[in-house]
């Protein structure tokens, strides 16, 4: 691997530079995470390399879709095909799309025959916060979590009744507009609610570049996007809750398919609807019993007969039963998880439309003075087999601001329906792709100064590729999905910031190289070398800002022969609060109308401006 830098040397550095300081550590800040370990728990028990963001961040970031949000986050690179709209893909730690889990209020979303969830339908407007962990978590959460998981977390009520409304403006004709009401009741039964909808539409660009061929047309690709949130929460007793989240979200947007005088359209739709009942069953034992259901229908009309129109809708209903029991100052958790996958398509026929899973899990958290130890087993078993994953995590605390971890854990991803069941192309005997990740991390937290360094080596076998000629007996005539490959996922990544004064500064750098073993080359549309600085500074009502994004080069095809440069954006915002309830924001992304590629001969934002308006009372 050639980082361009000495590994042991980065570490020490940096543990240096966290121990000179560590006389004058305060607590680490009062942070709570669900998502690495699956129940609430404070930051400083948190052993996993994770990040939040806020809903302040989120409301003062201005940024115009999730994927803008999670490009500027550590350990994440994004490919987009055209504008918003258009289909987008997250890279976590160098994995694909479909080697990450996607969950919205716990529910995981994506389709059962790309593996991938479409992050170009889910509405940035409903979301509260997100949570990122990165490393592999199947003996938390299944099948897919190698990368990382990404937890949503939609807005929920609490406290006296609140209101915001937003209306904002911007290059391309991108309108944007979006509502929200919430609270909660007090009394021995009370009730929390949240309700939001939203609405974007932009006329945006061409979504292809001329050089793209036959596929260009020079018409602007639009998108559409309406959605709508809500959750409620009864508590029926000292201990005892049910409550009820739903999520929709619907997506028509435009993509190029040659110069056709036909209208070529994507539309997509995402439902999820959970019910849930919480319970403190003993004083040590507390269940969470949740039923879900998420669909995600994606529909092409790619020209004006029907055999342009081809359509794929994939249903996943879920029932968990999760049970932490507390064992003095330690939690065991045991669950039991059982997941339906259908599918519905029209225009191609899959040899198989549904496949279950019965999960069977175990987990152990403790904390023994400076010792933070978690370790964790979980059993899969669907039509791909029987799988089993597992975990250990190892902490110290130097002070109350200083920690060293080490973990390591396996993981695997299903193969999809479609490299299970699609004509031509899947085959009913290929096996889950395999994971086996060590990492170790430092970090340093003192309220005011923070810095972070984890270093992991992720080795993958069994990968899906496909591979011409298929060694299948059958009609493959294009080549088919098979078990052959083999890659290291393997970087650092270190995180920085700093408040001085008015000014906060923040700075994260990934050094990673992404390979497939059985080539020798890079892993598609993935960097050795990403970045990300961030300024701000607060003025009374007026907060301002600067983001610089940075990326290396990067290749087209698993051959490396096909190079997209590396580049640098500068994006401005500011945000303006005129008194407690009315505020303003304006952001200028690519200030220095840069051109670059995220895929190539797909066109990326020029330099654009957007502006809006916010009110609230609570």
């Amino acid at each position: 691997m050639n980082l361009h830098i000495s590994r042991p040397a980065a570490l020490t550095s940096l543990a240096l530079a966290m121990a000179a300081s560590y006389a004058h550590a305060e607590p680490i800040a009062g942070t709570v995470l669900v998502t690495a370990t699956r129940s609430p728990q404070p930051l400083a028990d948190v052993i996993s390399d994770s990040v939040t963001i806020s809903a302040e961040q989120i409301a003062e970031s201005g940024a115009g879709s999730i994927v803008d949000l999670l490009q500027r986050q550590r350990g994440i690179e994004i490919a987009r095909t055209g504008g918003p709209g258009t289909n987008s893909t997250v890279f976590i730690r160098g994995a694909n799309s479909n080697q990450n889990v996607v969950l919205v209020d716990g529910v995981r979303i994506g389709s059962s025959t790309t593996g991938a969830a479409n992050w170009s339908a889910l509405p940035l407007t409903s979301i509260d916060h997100i949570e990122i962990v990165y490393g592999p978590l199947s003996s938390l959460y299944g099948a897919d979590a190698i990368g990382g998981v990404i937890q949503i977390f939609t807005k929920k009520g609490k406290g006296a009744p609140a209101f915001t409304a937003f209306a904002g403006y911007g290059t391309d004709n991108t309108r944007e507009g979006d509502v929200s009401v919430s609270g909660a009741t007090g009394g021995e039964h009370s009730i929390s609610y949240a309700i939001s909808a939203g609405k974007e539409k932009s006329d945006s660009f061409s979504a292809t570049r001329p050089t793209i061929g036959k596929s260009y047309n020079a018409d602007k690709d639009g998108y559409d996007r309406e959605s709508a949130a809500a959750q409620f929460s009864l508590r029926l007793a000292e201990g005892h809750e049910a409550g009820a989240m739903l999520l929709h979200s619907k997506l028509d947007s435009q993509y190029d398919n040659g110069p056709s005088p036909y209208d070529v359209r994507s539309h997509a739709k995402l439902e999820n609807a959970s019910v849930y009942s919480k319970n403190q069953i003993l004083p040590i034992w507390q269940s969470l019993v949740q039923y879900s259901q998420a669909k995600d229908d994606g529909a092409n009309y790619s020209s004006a007969s029907a055999f342009g129109y081809s359509q794929a809708n994939t249903k996943q209903t879920d029932f968990t039963w999760q049970n932490d029991v507390q064992i003095g100052a330690d939690v065991l958790q045991l669950l039991y998880d059982h997941r339906k996958e259908e599918v519905q398509t029209s225009g191609f026929t899959l040899d198989a439309s549904q496949r279950t899973t019965n999960s069977l899990a175990a987990s152990y958290n403790a904390r023994r003075g400076d010792n933070l130890f978690n370790a964790s087993v979980r059993r899969d078993k669907s039509v791909y087999g029987g799988k089993n994953t597992g975990s250990i995590g190892y902490g110290y605390t130097f002070t109350q601001a200083l920690r060293a971890t080490a973990s390591y854990g396996t993981s695997f991803r299903a193969p999809t329906f479609n490299e299970l069941y699609y004509p031509g192309y899947g085959n009913d005997k290929n096996k889950p792709e395999l994971g086996k990740n060590a990492e170790i991390g430092l970090r340093y937290d003192n309220g005011t100064t923070a810095l972070s360094a984890s270093y992991y080596h992720n080795r993958l076998t069994d990968l899906l590729v496909n591979t011409t000629p298929c060694p299948y007996a059958g009609d493959y005539s294009y080549g088919c999905a098979y078990n052959v490959n083999h890659a290291l996922l393997e970087g650092l990544t270190m995180a920085a910031s700093q408040q001085l004064g008015r000014f906060n500064l923040s700075a994260n750098i990934d050094l990673q190289d992404p390979k497939d073993e059985t080539s020798d080359k890079r892993l598609q549309r993935r960097a050795k070398k990403h970045a990300n600085l961030m300024a701000d500074y607060s003025a009374g009502a007026l907060k301002a800002g600067v983001e610089i994004e940075l990326s290396g080069d990067r290749y087209e095809d698993s051959a490396n022969t096909v190079r997209m440069g590396g580049y640098g954006l500068v994006n401005l915002y500011a945000t303006y609060h005129f008194n407690r309830d009315w505020s303003a924001l304006v952001r200028w992304n690519n200030i220095g109308d840069k051109q670059y590629d995220l895929a190539r001969n797909y066109t990326t934002p020029t330099s654009k401006l957007f502006a809006g308006i916010r009110y609230g009372y609570k």
